[in-house]
C-alpha cells in the first residue's frame, strides 16, 4: 500500500512531531507480526515512559479495537480510517474536542501518524481486486514499529513496581518495630521522641505514591532509629543490677527487702492495689491478671491508642509525671471515658499540671473512683 503524503490537510501547520512520527511509521519494523493486546499492555504499565495518560491510551485503544486484525503485520493494511463520529461513539460519547487533543497527543508521542486526505476526511481506495491501494486516516504501524522499545520500557516499569514494594513492605515493618520498641522505651522511662516524630513523618508520605529514592531514605533513616534504640533497650537490659548485702539473721533480712518498696511505693505515688480498685475496667485488658507496676504500665501503653491517646502525648505524659504516674492517669481516663471527650487533650493538661507540680495521682484515682 502506497503512502503518498505527511503534511496535515487545511490550514493546520506541519510540526516536527508530524514528520518525526511519519518519518517513525515508515522504518523497517523488528519483528514481522506483533499482538496488538500485547503492546497495548505494555504501553498501559509503561505509559509514563511515553508520556501519555491513561485517557490517551484509552483513545489509542479504540483506534486498536477499529482495526481489524489482531496482529499488527509488516506490509498490512494498519491504517485506521473512521470517522470522529465513529470514534467517539466508540469511546463511549467522548466529546470530539476532547478526541481531537487526544489523537494528537498520540501523534505526538510517536505512537500513531496522521495521513490525511486531499480533503481532509478518512478512507481507503481499493483497486478493482479489492485490494487497498491507499488509505487516509491514523496509521497504527508505529505500535508495530517500537513494540520492542515498549516491551523494553514494560519490563523496567515492572521491575520498579517490585522494588517499590518491597521497600515499602520494609518501611511498614521498620513502623511497626518503631511502634512497638518506642512504646516499650517509654514504659521503660527512655526517650524516644526521635523516631516517634520519623514515625509520624513517614506515615504522612506513604499516604502517597513515593519515588524509589524517597522510599529508601525513609527505610535508611527509619532502620537506624530503631537500631538504635533497639541497642539502647538491651544495653539497658543485660546492665548488672546492684546487689544489697544480707544479713544472716532472717527477720533482718525480711525487714530490708520489705521496707524499701513500701518506701518506693509510698513516693512514686498509689499503690498498685488501690490503682486497680479504682479503675476496675482495665482489668477487662488484662486476662491474666496485672501483677507488678511493669505490667501495669505496658498495658496502658497499649491502651493508649485505643482510648484515642497519641504516642506523642504518651510519652510526654510519661516524661512529664513519670511511667507509673502516667500509666495511672491514663486508667482513671478509661474508667471515666464516657465523661471525657478528648482523653488526649485530658492527658495533656495533666501532663501540663504535672511539670508545673500541681498533679497528684491520688486525686486523679478519687475523681475515677
Amino acid at each position: 500500500m502506497q503512502t503518498v503524503t505527511t503534511t496535515p490537510f487545511g490550514r493546520r501547520p506541519v510540526t516536527a512531531c508530524q514528520i518525526e512520527s511519519s518519518a517513525l511509521a515508515a522504518r523497517p519494523a523488528p519483528v514481522p507480526q506483533v499482538d496488538k493486546w500485547e503492546v497495548m499492555k505494555n504501553l498501559s504499565l509503561a505509559r509514563d515512559h511515553f508520556g501519555v495518560s491513561d485517557r490517551t491510551l484509552s483513545v489509542l485503544n479504540v483506534l486498536v479495537g477499529v482495526h481489524g486484525a489482531r496482529m499488527l503485520s509488516e506490509g498490512a493494511l494498519l491504517i485506521v480510517y473512521a470517522s470522529n463520529a465513529v470514534l467517539s461513539d466508540r469511546a463511549h460519547g467522548m466529546p470530539e474536542s476532547t478526541l481531537r487533543r487526544h489523537l494528537a497527543a498520540l501523534v505526538g508521542a510517536g505512537l500513531i501518524a496522521r495521513h490525511d486526505s486531499p480533503n481532509g476526511k478518512r478512507y481507503v481506495r481499493r483497486d478493482g481486486a479489492g485490494d487497498a491501494m491507499r488509505a487516509f486516516g491514523f496509521d497504527l504501524r508505529p505500535l508495530l514499529v517500537r513494540s520492542v522499545e515498549i516491551a523494553v520500557a514494560a519490563q523496567a516499569e515492572r521491575e520498579r513496581l517490585a522494588q517499590a514494594a518491597a521497600l515499602r513492605e520494609e518501611v511498614v515493618l521498620l513502623i511497626r518495630d518503631a511502634v512497638k520498641l518506642a512504646d516499650h522505651a517509654v514504659a521503660e522511662g527512655q526517650p524516644a521522641e526521635a523516631l516517634t516524630d520519623r514515625v509520624a513523618l513517614v506515615r504522612r508520605q506513604l499516604r502517597r505514591k513515593l519515588p524509589l529514592a524517597a522510599l529508601a531514605e525513609a527505610r535508611d533513616q527509619l532502620k537506624g532509629l530503631v537500631d538504635k534504640l533497639r541497642d539502647s533497650l538491651a544495653a539497658e537490659v543485660e546492665r548488672p543490677v546492684a546487689t544489697v548485702e544480707m544479713s544472716g539473721c532472717d527477720s533482718r533480712n525480711e525487714r530490708h527487702i520489705q521496707e524499701p518498696d513500701k518506701e518506693q511505693s509510698d513516693s512514686e505515688g498509689p499503690d498498685l492495689d488501690r490503682t486497680l480498685r479504682s479503675c476496675p475496667d482495665v482489668l477487662a485488658y488484662a486476662p491474666e491478671g496485672i501483677r507488678s507496676w511493669e505490667a501495669f504500665i505496658a498495658l496502658m501503653s497499649r491502651l493508649a491508642p485505643m482510648t484515642g491517646v497519641d504516642l506523642a502525648t504518651w510519652t510526654d505524659a510519661c516524661r512529664s509525671m513519670g511511667p507509673r504516674e502516667a500509666a495511672t492517669a491514663l486508667a482513671g481516663i478509661v474508667q471515666r471515658i464516657a465523661e471525657i471527650r478528648s482523653p488526649g487533650a485530658y492527658l495533656r493538661t495533666l501532663a501540663k499540671k504535672a511539670r508545673a507540680g500541681r498533679f497528684e495521682a491520688e486525686r486523679a484515682l478519687g475523681q475515677a473512683a
